[in-house]
């Protein structure tokens, strides 16, 4: 016995495909055993792809890379929503999905979305020396929340770091990762993102990194909107609007294909 599923693939923060990050979303009818969820998330070979079950008013929504399951993803949840609203002709302006970390509220505003997500408050902290070991170019500060977050001085130094995947893969930092950022030369900062012993990486745009940068940046430059750029191959970009304790992400999405996955019932 087969199981049929809708399926699409969204490329998030852009507005443009093979731009941002690339996100499969898959409707459930059902629970599956999280094997299941982890080997169709294997199968799509994309950073993550969101799983979303209706719900009595609302949607379960769960995050997979094709390695684990993660705590909080914003390009995944951006590509969710962006899904039923042009898909399945969600009604209201406003989607509440249910996730591990908390009731997330994604809102639907003219072309773009604003996710409204938790700050994720970072504080000063020792780099792992399999991390320091790796870095072509060494951060003068360090700093963790979920992930580590490593400050540079120049935009150049976010664009030509080397990272020795040998040596930074010999650390496993599930489910965070390693971020590196610094001022932006047109925007108010940029970044990219690591995950060591991961399939994919760098990962291309990665909202909820900005949970940290957001209000770091923020205190940084006194401004409590900015404008992000996060400096992967494919690129992308967001606004974060800071707002009693929570980020608002501000960001696009585009439909690339779309389709139905068989699987065996399990």
């Amino acid at each position: 016995m087969l199981i049929k599923l809708k399926s699409f693939q969204v490329d998030a923060f852009s507005k443009k495909v093979f731009g941002g990050n690339p996100a499969v979303v898959v409707m459930l009818e059902e629970k599956l055993a999280n094997d299941t969820l982890l080997q169709i998330a294997k199968e799509n070979a994309v950073s993550e792809t969101a799983f979303l079950l209706p719900e009595q008013g609302y949607y379960i929504l769960r995050w997979f890379t094709p390695d684990i399951e993660m705590d909080l993803c914003g390009h995944a949840t951006l590509a969710a929503a962006h899904i039923l609203f042009t898909e399945f002709d969600y009604s209201e302006d406003e989607i509440i999905f249910k996730t591990v970390s908390g009731n997330l509220k994604v809102e639907r505003k003219e072309e773009s979305y604003l996710m409204d997500f938790p700050q994720r408050e970072a504080e000063k902290a020792t780099l792992p020396i399999e991390v320091y070991d790796s870095l072509s170019i060494k951060p003068y500060e360090v700093y963790k929340a979920r992930d580590y977050m490593l400050l540079y001085r120049k935009q150049e130094e976010i664009e030509n770091i080397d990272i020795d995947r040998s040596i930074i893969d010999e650390i496993n930092l599930d489910p965070g990762g390693v971020i590196i950022t610094a001022p932006g030369k047109d925007c108010d900062f940029v970044s990219r993102f690591f995950t060591p012993q991961s399939t994919i990486f760098e990962d291309p745009v990665t909202g909820s990194a900005h949970c940290t940068l957001a209000p770091f940046w923020a205190a940084k430059t006194g401004k409590n909107t900015l404008y992000a750029k996060q400096l992967s191959k494919r690129g992308g970009s967001m606004h974060c609007i800071l707002e009693e304790g929570r980020v608002i992400l501000k960001g696009n999405a585009v439909t690339y294909s779309k389709g139905e996955i068989f699987i065996p019932y399990m």
